[in-house]
């Protein structure tokens, strides 16, 4: 299976309009006996023939990053590798900001057929977009300096708190903000986020358990000081409409089909060991 990574958020502009123009031809290209065009496979619409396009918001390691080489990599991008294979296609994708995964903008747009990003799921998306079964466990926690001396929110008085832009951990930061009298200040992805706090622009950061545990490996003056039980799980992303559906229903039987066959526990070693 061929990757095709868009490391830089700068490239999203123009591969948003390659996308779209592939969207125009495809729909002027169908086969004149009726049939599927290149752009469907097994009634499945796709924004670019032979391709399962993914839009993410980049980077959030270990779910979706750049490796040395510059392809993009992580679990999220190995399980939606499966759902290409499956259905005999390569896979191209997308950086692009994370309120147009979340908010489906990017799937109506032609952006992409499927989202992927450590997305928690919650009543708000599942209202705006299709969204998968859940794939991952998750929750909140708050990632400090190593020598910083804190432990939790309720040493943050007067402190700022890093918080990633249209993020669940976002969201419980600014419902417990007034009572730890800490100020929240945003950042449009994680690496900005995890940059400040080195850079001693924040005290503490907050996000998803999973991505600052294996920011501490790369980073050891940083540490997870706590965890908050949010009781989060994650899915993948698709328009909320018939043919998203589709794509969500063919990827749920992918996702059982690995966690039976064992390649699910494979690619979850590979990021999380045992």
């Amino acid at each position: 299976m061929k990757v095709t990574g868009r490391s830089l958020g700068r490239a999203a502009a123009a591969a948003a309009g390659a996308l779209a123009l592939t969207v125009t031809m495809a729909a002027c290209g169908g086969d004149d006996d009726g049939g599927d065009s290149a752009a469907t496979v097994d009634g499945i619409e796709l924004v670019k023939a032979d391709t399962l396009t993914i839009c993410t918001n980049l980077p959030y390691k270990p779910f979706q990053y750049p490796d040395d080489s510059g392809e993009i990599v992580g679990f999220d991008t190995d399980l939606l590798g499966l759902l290409a294979d499956d259905m005999g296609l390569e896979t191209e994708i997308v950086d692009v900001d994370w309120n147009q995964v979340t908010s489906g903008a990017a799937f109506k747009a032609g952006k992409c057929d499927v989202g992927m990003g450590g997305m928690t799921i919650t009543p708000e998306r599942e209202a705006a977009i299709a969204i998968s079964d859940p794939y991952f466990e998750a929750t909140q926690a708050l990632l400090v300096k190593a020598d910083s001396g804190i432990a939790g929110l309720e040493d943050l008085k007067g402190k700022k708190l890093g918080v990633q832009t249209d993020t669940t951990g976002e969201v419980y930061a600014n419902e417990n903000a007034a009572k730890y009298g800490y100020t929240p200040v945003a950042f449009d992805d994680l690496s900005l986020e995890a940059t400040a706090l080195l850079a001693n622009r924040v005290d503490a950061v907050i996000n998803d358990n999973g991505v600052l545990y294996d920011f501490v490996k790369d980073n050891p003056d940083t540490k997870v000081a706590t965890e908050f039980d949010t009781g989060e799980e994650y899915g993948f992303a698709a328009v909320k409409e018939a043919n998203g559906e589709k794509l969500i229903e063919r990827l749920n039987g992918v996702l059982t089909t690995s966690k039976e066959d064992g390649s699910y526990d494979e690619i979850f070693a590979k990021y999380f060991g045992e």
